[in-house]
């Protein structure tokens, strides 16, 4: 693992990346993501000359409206809209051509004043979704500092961005994450929990099993050593653990984790390719006890925020639909031996697959 530094800003942490050697399988910068999604297409000169000057339009009428004061939340609302019809119209050729476009425009500017948009866009921990992002769009106090010394308009975007589904979807899901290690705790005593990709485990702040000492362990694992140390110091003595440890391992089954009551993987799925994510549900089944779950979730093809997120956050995922978690359910395990279940969350926003392994 790659050494990172970190520079702490009153309650704020500020985190610089220096050499986290990312592995890769799960594709977690802009440019991996890209190169999976590369296609062998060619952008259409024609296409491609009509929707940059869409762009413009759609990019100069957002522009004219923070220079006009129009509420910065109808402005960003617009032009979130309009990106999202523009990515849906373009062939993925022209799309790709298109977000470096954007992201040079002069609206970014202000767009960046967001301390959401600013932190995804320059990524101080050198990927894109890492924990101290999730922790200004869950409005955790250790984001306090980081909103607070945004500029005004900055704070005004922020109030729309963190509010937009996505974001909503997003602290759903870390209540789903935290009622659904309460409900381990309630059929399993002394239950035994591993989170992979844990980031900051914010769920466990939520869970009254943990405060009422209910679980045996919850193991933490993550490939940022930053996310680690903070699971590790904001949650000593209370039965969690955090440590290292990569998709790559788990798909080396590299770590002696033995195995648990539950598996999950909440903010990971979304930048596995098809084939790893597979694999990686294949290699959680192994750490599942009889009678244990293994719950994965993923942005889902339906929010309408992609447009904004992959030009001026730099924050491209892997959206899936129900089939395509279920695809992904049904080439991983023996049907015969789990159960399963697909289901959307409140907005149908981020989409979930559950895997309940039969007990012995």
């Amino acid at each position: 693992m790659g050494i990172v530094t970190e520079t702490s800003q009153g309650d704020g942490q500020v985190a610089q990346a220096s050499h986290l050697k990312l592995d890769e399988q799960s594709l977690i910068t802009s440019q991996l993501i890209k190169k999976h999604a590369t296609t062998s297409d060619v952008a259409d000169s024609t296409e491609l000359k009509e929707k940059i000057a869409q762009l413009a339009l759609i990019l100069d009428l957002a522009r004219q409206g923070f220079e006009a004061g129009t509420p910065a939340g109808q402005v960003v609302d617009r032009l979130a809209g309009r990106l999202h019809e523009l990515r849906n119209q373009a062939s993925p050729a022209v799309w790709q051509q298109l977000i470096p476009l954007a992201q040079e425009h002069p609206v970014s500017e202000f767009l960046k004043q967001d301390p959401f948009t600013r932190w995804s866009f320059e990524k101080p921990r050198g990927y894109s979704g890492d924990a101290s992002l999730l922790d200004i769009y869950y409005k955790h106090s250790s984001a306090d500092e980081i909103v607070a010394s945004s500029t005004e308009l900055g704070r005004e975007i922020y109030a729309y961005t963190s509010e937009a589904a996505s974001s909503v979807a997003g602290r759903e899901r870390r209540d789903i994450l935290a009622r659904t290690v309460d409900a381990t705790a309630e059929r399993v005593e002394n239950a035994e929990v591993l989170a992979i990709a844990c980031g900051h485990l914010r769920e466990a702040e939520l869970s009254n099993a943990l405060a009422g000492k209910k679980l045996k362990r919850w193991i933490g694992l993550d490939q940022d050593p930053i996310s680690v140390g903070t699971v590790n110091r904001d949650l000593a003595g209370t039965g969690v653990e955090a440590i290292d440890g990569s998709v790559k391992g788990i798909l080396r089954r590299a770590y002696k984790l033995g195995t648990f009551d539950l598996v999950y993987a909440s903010g990971l799925y979304d930048y596995l390719p098809r084939a790893v994510a597979i694999r990686l549900t294949q290699r959680a089944m192994e750490l599942v006890k009889p009678g244990g779950e293994f719950l994965f979730a993923n942005f889902s093809d339906e929010i309408t925020t992609d447009g904004y997120m992959e030009t001026f956050m730099d924050w491209p995922l892997i959206l899936r639909a129900d089939k395509d978690m279920q695809d992904i359910i049904d080439r991983a395990i023996d049907k015969n031996h789990a159960d399963t279940e697909v289901f959307y969350g409140g907005n149908r926003n981020i989409v979930y697959g559950v895997i309940r392994k039969h007990a012995d």
